[in-house]
């Protein structure tokens, strides 16, 4: 099994780290979509993501965009010596919660909000019963789509993964771009062995749309890392968003949908869905 090495070294992120880090991501109370095994895995590449050690066995992510160096603090921070090194070693710190940001702030660092990264968060009951005006349009879609169409919904399982890739691959041909394509493959091949768990839908006999994600915030929310439909089904995202909250069970008080990533038409379509919050994030940096 890979061992973590303590900072400034680093390791590369594997499978095998998860028996030791998903239960204690799972368990963090803030709920940042980031901060889940898989999704640190999923996009290792993207982000250049590796593991280390801060004293009291704290796990530290660094990472790199582009050419910036930036490191995350998921379980706290160390004491203000080593953060200052963390600090003068990277450009900034990624995702820094809400708690985190005011002992920053009384360090004496710069704490920017990150509007493009925060994470939507839905009342569970909301999505899945769309009362009330508010959701009018939605209802009218969905209704539309379930006297257009016959329609299955089902567990994601092994045995429709091969579906679920197929989709995947004509979602890419249909949009033109990668987006993210690979960590959505790769989420499905690795689903067993990340314990994601989804539904796939099934229009007019042939499969059209999939869900994947898993649970965080101690396991009082549900994540949906991927949502993937084809097109030439109006009002088939809106069924399967509405299907799929249905059928989570009742522990989950809230549903988080991710960022928008600043990009003007999602941030829309997630605001028409009228979050109950958000999973705030900042980017701390020195001052100069």
């Amino acid at each position: 099994m890979t061992t973590i090495p303590t900072y400034p070294d680093t390791c590369a992120l594997t499978l095998d780290l998860r028996s030791c880090l998903h239960e204690r991501l799972r368990r963090l109370p803030e709920g940042v979509s980031e901060f889940t095994f898989a999704n640190l895995y999923l996009f290792r590449e993207k982000h250049r993501y590796r593991f280390t050690l801060l004293p009291d066995a704290l796990p530290a992510v660094t990472g790199r965009d582009g050419d910036a160096p930036f490191f995350m603090l998921p379980f706290g921070l160390p004491d203000t010596e080593l953060l200052a090194r963390l600090f003068s070693d990277h450009a900034c710190m990624k995702c820094v919660t809400e708690n985190q940001k005011p002992m920053l702030e009384n360090l004496g660092y710069a704490v920017l909000e990150d509007r493009d990264n925060f994470d939507y968060l839905y009342n569970r009951c909301d999505l899945a019963e769309l009362k009330g005006r508010k959701f009018s349009k939605k209802r009218n879609l969905i209704n539309a789509f379930i006297n257009d169409h016959e329609y299955t919904g089902k567990p994601l399982l092994d045995e429709h993964i091969p579906e679920a890739l197929a989709i995947l691959e004509q979602w890419r041909e249909e949009h033109g771009e990668e987006g993210d394509y690979a960590a959505a493959r790769e989420a499905l091949e690795q689903s067993w062995g990340m314990q994601l768990c989804g539904g796939i839908y099934h229009v007019d006999n042939r499969p059209a749309a999939y869900s994947l994600g898993e649970e965080l915030a101690g396991g009082t929310c549900f994540v949906i890392h991927f949502e993937k439909a084809l097109q030439g089904y109006k009002g088939l995202y809106q069924f399967i968003n509405q299907s799929f909250a249905a059928i989570l069970p009742d522990c989950y008080d809230f549903i988080n949908r991710e960022q928008d990533l600043g990009d003007a038409g999602l941030r829309q379509a997630k605001e028409s869905y009228q979050p109950a919050g958000f999973v705030k994030k900042y980017r701390a940096c020195k001052t100069t």
